[in-house]
């Protein structure tokens, strides 16, 4: 156990001190997760004339704990690992005696480190400039939504590094994450809380993964109306599938990599 913690703490501050390189890139990488400060203003002022069971502050509230999950579970994983396999860069790391996928859990965690103080800087000065939507979330919300906002990080990263495994069969393996952040983008709740889709839509979706990456962990810290216990064990369910089919994929590809770029 103390060699795993040391050399879980090696790994973590390593990739700390790179990201630390890059203070001023991560800035605008923050700034970039912006969109849903964006649509905030454009709900706030359609809620003022129309009927969608939320008002203008409900909808700034929404909207601005979704760019801080967004901060915490945003992963970038399958481009680095398309690079790695592409130039044979992964060869390498297959002969350590460590899954190379630890790699790019220690750089996501220790980029986490060094992007939340900006984020906790920019929703202090939403508060500022609007503090009618200053709220405290009671105790047993903050836990839930820690919970969830974790198994939120867990299965994207799980689900972008199945997509990233594919690179073993093909050089452009992101054109699928394109693909799937089309619906990312409006099922996940980012565009809009689930609340305002038509119900039948709603039930729908909920059996898919994308409402759980931003609108579930998103909804416990508003306090909009969820089903925590489906919605928890949703994302376990669906990071066990995928964790399956990334595991199945790797074995298979591992036998076609030829480290051509080495």
């Amino acid at each position: 156990m103390k060699k795993f913690i040391r050399k879980t703490l090696t790994f973590l501050t390593v990739y700390n001190a790179h990201m630390m390189e890059f203070r001023a890139e991560l800035i605008l990488w923050v700034l970039s997760g912006s969109l849903p400060i964006i649509l905030m203003g454009v709900w706030m002022q359609a809620a003022q004339g129309g009927k969608f069971g939320l008002s203008s502050v409900d909808f700034s509230r929404y909207f601005l704990t979704v760019f801080v999950v967004r901060q915490i579970t945003v992963a970038w994983v399958i481009w680095e690992f398309e690079k790695e396999v592409v130039e044979g860069k992964l060869s390498p790391k297959l002969l350590q005696p460590i899954d190379p996928v630890w790699h790019h859990v220690a750089s996501h965690l220790a980029e986490r480190v060094t992007r939340i103080p900006f984020t906790i800087l920019l929703t202090a000065l939403f508060f500022t400039l609007y503090p009618q939507a200053l709220w405290l979330p009671n105790l047993g919300q903050v836990f839930l939504f820690t919970l969830a906002v974790v198994l939120a990080f867990i299965l994207r990263f799980v689900i972008q590094y199945t997509f990233a495994v594919l690179a073993f069969w093909t050089e452009r393996a992101s054109a699928l994450e394109n693909f799937w952040f089309l619906f990312f983008l409006f099922l996940s709740g980012m565009v809009a809380p689930l609340n305002v889709f038509p119900e039948y839509i709603r039930n729908i979706v909920l059996f898919t993964p994308f409402p759980y990456l931003i609108n579930f962990p998103a909804s416990i810290l508003v306090g909009l109306p969820v089903d925590i216990v489906r919605g928890f064990l949703c994302m376990i369910g669906w990071i066990m599938v995928f964790l399956g089919t990334n595991r199945l994929l790797w074995r298979a590809g591992l036998k076609r990599y030829s480290g051509m770029g080495a």
